[in-house]
């Protein structure tokens, strides 16, 4: 009897082992679009003309966001030159708040998307004399404007996190790993346990 209870138990536990990780990730994708998609969903609009009440359509909101990111794409790509570009920034400066926020949000946007992704170089960092080392990104390579020449900009991520920390480091205790971005940011944020498959 003892025996057949550490079988169930073994089979329980490698069980949930693939059950947990997949509910998951599929939790959190169908909780991510159902509530983009119940927040901008404007079927609202339309209402049922034998009950008066609105008709709900699923995916409006997933398409009215899909249509609203194209649709500002196509104005700034062929519409918005660099004086109206110059106009809009000196707007935004005068919106303390705000301008704080948006280029934030613009910047880590950009650093993952942009033209010039910065989370594309995974370095290995020594960060003391007794040889303790820590895996970043480098995120600017010449720092010679704030009077730092030879240091760079290096972003730590947190286990199991999103949050992270900005070092400056000489630029020989850097060393370049052989291994892709999303390898070493998965290697970072599962806290070493995958990404070197």
């Amino acid at each position: 009897m003892n025996k057949l209870f550490r079988l169930l138990f073994t089979y329980f536990i490698k069980g949930l082992l693939v059950v947990v990780p997949f509910a998951a990730a599929i939790f959190l994708i169908y909780w991510a679009v159902s509530s983009i998609d119940n927040s901008l969903n404007l079927s609202s609009l339309w209402i049922d003309p034998e009950t008066g009440k609105p008709i709900y359509i699923p995916g409006l909101g997933i398409l009215t966001v899909v249509v609203i990111i194209l649709f500002a794409g196509i104005v700034v790509t062929n519409l918005v030159t660099d004086p109206i570009k110059v106009w809009l920034n000196r707007w935004l400066q005068k919106l303390p708040l705000f301008n704080f926020l948006y280029t934030s949000i613009k910047d880590l946007t950009e650093a993952f998307v942009g033209d010039e992704k910065k989370f594309n170089e995974p370095v290995l960092v020594e960060l003391n004399e007794s040889g303790l080392k820590q895996i970043g990104f480098v995120t600017s390579k010449d720092l010679t404007k704030i009077n730092l020449p030879g240091e760079v900009a290096v972003y730590f991520p947190f286990s199991y996190s999103f949050a992270g920390q900005l070092y400056i480091v000489h630029s020989s205790k850097v060393k370049h790993l052989n291994m892709s971005a999303s390898e070493a940011m998965k290697f970072v944020v599962s806290g070493g346990v995958s990404g070197i498959d």
